[in-house]
């Protein structure tokens, strides 16, 4: 039997990896649009017709025509459309580096961890009410239109539309007063340092790594690395390698064949009693109900 889910890879445009791609997709009727899958992508839908559900990092949203949804970096979901007439909406998706003006100004970074942190509890669902009069409908069009037909130029287009439609969604959130796990004041040698530390851990997060080791690695003395770390997570060094592994279990549950105890002991968890323990702390469900709801979905 294969696997009920997917991850799902880069486009490929010749040998070089786009960072970024754009599609409609559309059907008659009610059925599943997409089935449950993740990538590392951020993923934007805007719908012309019909109306959806979509299971999104284990919680249900409807949406309709008019709507647009946020999809992170790394969250799973599928869609089902419930219209029995024409459902149609656009697919955007692209690389959070792309958001990144250069590979040095990695302190960019603070305005992208909302949309890579895919625990977030920020906006998914943007209601037709609230977007159909901005410039989200023209910037959604454009990315679109410059896509499908490619012309000179096209790469440095889609660019400028997805800067300007996430300058929009920030500073809407910013105006709202949405806590977005931003710190303008960190200095950028130290963000670049803890960059390393981010670095090592998604590369290591199956091994047994302490905050003492990190605060060696980014040359921070451990006090201060561990105040530090808090301050621009939100969380301490442990919950935040608690979180990666988590993430990177979730991957494995819906994209391969192994039981629990051998997800729990591939991303780092000692124990499959301790590694349950964590994901229904973190997902308020537990790793094989967490299954079960995608499989029906």
């Amino acid at each position: 039997m294969g696997h009920d889910y997917y991850v799902e890879k880069r486009s490929i445009n010749g040998e070089i990896p786009l960072q970024f791609s754009a599609h409609a997709q559309e059907t008659l009727g009610a059925t599943t649009m997409a089935q449950a899958h993740i990538h590392d992508y951020i993923e934007i839908i805007y719908t012309l017709s019909g109306e959806y559900q979509i299971l999104l990092n284990n919680k249900e949203y409807n949406f309709q025509t008019g709507d647009m949804v946020l999809i992170n970096s790394n969250e799973v979901h599928n869609i089902i459309s419930l219209h029995t007439g024409m459902n149609k909406y656009i697919v955007i998706k692209f690389e959070p580096e792309l958001l990144y003006t250069t590979s040095q100004s990695v302190f960019e970074m603070k305005y992208v961890m909302p949309f890579i942190l895919n625990e977030s509890t920020h906006q998914k669902i943007f209601e037709r009410e609230e977007i159909e009069k901005t410039v989200i409908p023209d910037i959604i069009d454009g990315i679109y239109q410059e896509y499908t037909a490619k012309k000179y130029g096209y790469e440095l287009a889609i660019r400028a539309n997805i800067y300007n439609l996430f300058l929009f969604i920030l500073r809407r959130w910013n105006i709202q007063n949405v806590d977005l796990n931003i710190n303008p004041d960190i200095p950028k040698d130290i963000v670049t340092r803890l960059q390393t530390v981010f670095d090592y851990i998604e590369n290591n997060y199956q091994n047994d790594i302490t905050a003492l080791d990190m605060s060696n690695l980014s040359h921070i003395s451990y006090s201060y690395f561990s105040r530090l770390f808090k301050k621009v997570m939100k969380r301490s060094f442990r919950d935040y390698l608690t979180y990666v592994r988590i993430s990177k279990a979730e991957k494995l549950l819906t994209t391969s064949e192994l039981n629990i105890t051998e997800i729990a002991l591939a991303v780092g968890f000692t124990t499959s009693s301790y590694f349950i323990q964590q994901f229904k702390l973190y997902k308020e469900i537990s790793p094989k109900q967490f299954q079960l709801k995608y499989r029906k979905a």
